[in-house]
């Protein structure tokens, strides 16, 4: 597979269902900033030294993948049955994980700032990146016209920033370290 195409070089970019947009356009910013999400999350894979921790986040690494094909694949695209489409029982997966992982945490009693640990550091990065791209996909959703994208995609990527803040959470306990709690100043 040779790695450049030159189909971008005027600023133009393909969605699955052939439609060439330009590279600013909601929806790539949209499933490119889950690949920027996903890199994050292969930086805190690199740093984290438990099996299975780094086990789960690569299989939040294979979803954010089908999650952008997802996202690259209008509704009603003539390609749409070639894509996995996010679902109910994928947001449902989310929620599971983060009560399985709350259930080994010490209770939450203040807001605590990004800190800690490296890996920690690197999924509270990964969270806020998430975030982004939730609002991103927001906007998408809310454009003149608006782009015909699921239901669950949006669902999803808000129940996936609060996974990647318990994770990063447990990735602190897993390493013996404190969250870093807010203090405010009396």
């Amino acid at each position: 597979m040779k790695i450049y195409t030159r189909q971008g070089d005027q600023g133009i970019s393909g969605l699955f269902d052939g439609r060439r947009v330009p590279k600013n356009h909601l929806r790539l910013e949209t499933y490119g900033t889950l690949d920027e999400l996903n890199s994050h999350l292969g930086l805190a894979i690199a740093e984290c030294r438990h099996e299975a921790f780094r086990l789960e986040l690569k299989k939040l690494q294979q979803e954010l993948f089908l999650l952008g094909a997802d996202l690259a694949t209008p509704l009603g695209s003539p390609n749409e049955a070639k894509v996995h489409r996010t679902s109910a029982q994928e947001v449902e997966a989310l929620e599971d994980r983060i009560d399985r992982a709350t259930a080994q945490l010490p209770p939450l009693k203040r807001f605590i700032l990004p800190g800690g640990g490296v890996t920690a550091c690197r999924l509270h990065v990964a969270r806020t990146v998430c975030r982004r791209a939730e609002r991103a996909l927001v906007s998408l959703m809310h454009q003149e016209p608006p782009e015909p994208v699921g239901e669950h995609p949006l669902i999803y990527i808000n129940r996936l920033s609060d996974l990647l803040f318990t994770y990063a959470r447990l990735a602190n306990h897993l390493d013996g370290i404190a969250d870093v709690e807010w203090v405010t100043e009396k």
